[in-house]
């Protein structure tokens, strides 16, 4: 995960199955990008155990209020990589 710098979409899509599985309706594996997470099916908790399994794994600080400013795959993502070259 995160390996050189760069946290992927790849990436996530890995930490979303683990910490809150695949949702019946949503193929993880197509574009989602730009799919808010409610969309995906993933309520503000699971979103807030992601940002906790990044902070954990990466040592990105993702403040709980944050995620709230981070509602879709791409939006998050972009977040962690500020926060890795940081």
């Amino acid at each position: 995960m995160a390996e050189s710098g760069s946290f992927t979409l790849d990436d996530l899509r890995e930490i979303l199955r683990t910490c809150a599985g695949d949702a019946e309706s949503v193929d993880l594996d197509s574009d989602i990008a730009d799919v808010t997470f409610e969309e995906l099916g993933y309520d503000s908790l699971a979103v807030l155990e992601v940002a906790a399994k990044l902070q954990n794994h990466l040592g990105v600080v993702i403040p709980d209020d944050a995620t709230e400013q981070l509602p879709t795959p791409r939006a998050l993502t972009d977040y962690v990589n500020l926060r890795l070259v940081a």
